[in-house]
């Protein structure tokens, strides 16, 4: 199947109760004295990964069971279907270290991949009730406490961009290299795929990251920021891609109009 044979927009609302769904599981965990195991590649996993995933993942199958899934935890278990020019990335909980430490930081993704691209992505960072949604030729959106509004990337002030990073990752060199010349008015800290959505938003105007990421770490948050009228580039500024062996991706930078 292509993505151009879905309506994006009627797929994206239609995946709102089902992320939603997973934030449920996903905060009844949180709000538990919750266990942590250590996968194979050191990196934490909790009953909210495995949980969340398996909410997505029957929301998936009932909505295009002809499109395969790419699923954190189902790939670190061997599975790994095939996949074409479509398929799904899922990640139940992006951050599991900000959940893990309580501060509320942390995602659950879902995204489309159409041709190399993220054409579809929701973002839901259900500790601080924040909705974000996006899918090409659709637009994107913020739902929270206040509303849902749509949202948009903003003109760099005049006062300089405001760069947003990891809290735990981060190249203070690879980073005053890339933005050389450039004016920095502000650095901000954020956990999980929100940095992408801060971006998307209009919070901020690049988000460069120089260490290693998965693809279903961060497409979600790529389709709402490039539905938002950003973009997500390497660092040498070429296309961005998904769907690479291995999933693994390459140093990246995240653009609002700043690029």
């Amino acid at each position: 199947m292509k993505h151009t044979d879905l309506d994006l927009a009627s797929l994206m609302n239609d995946l709102i109760p089902v992320i939603r769904d997973a934030g449920r599981v996903v905060m009844g965990v949180y709000q538990t004295d919750f266990g942590v195991e250590t996968k194979g590649d050191e990196s934490p996993v909790t009953a909210a990964d495995r949980l969340a995933e398996e909410v997505i993942l029957a929301g998936l199958r009932r909505l295009t069971p002809q499109i395969p899934v790419i699923a954190e935890e189902a790939v670190s278990e061997g599975h790994v279907p095939d996949v074409g020019a479509c398929f799904w990335l899922v990640d139940p909980v992006d951050g599991t270290k900000e959940f893990i430490s309580r501060n509320g930081e942390f995602t659950v993704n879902i995204a489309l991949v159409g041709d190399g691209r993220p054409v579809l992505g929701l973002v839901l960072a259900p500790a601080l009730d924040q909705l974000f949604y996006g899918a090409e030729g659709a637009g994107a959106w913020m739902a929270d406490a206040r509303g849902t509004r749509a949202i948009r990337v903003r003109a760099v002030p005049p006062e300089g961009l405001t760069v947003v990073g990891s809290r735990r990752h981060g190249d203070d060199a690879a980073e005053s290299a890339l933005l050389a010349g450039r004016l920095v008015a502000e650095r901000r800290s954020v956990g999980s795929s929100l940095k992408l959505c801060l971006v998307a938003e209009g919070g901020a105007d690049v988000y460069p990251r120089f260490g290693r990421t998965m693809e279903w770490d961060i497409a979600a948050g790529d389709a709402v920021l490039r539905a938002a009228g950003g973009v997500v580039k390497t660092v040498d500024g070429k296309v961005f891609g998904y769907g690479k062996p291995g999933f693994e991706n390459p140093h990246f930078v995240a653009w609002g109009e700043a690029h």
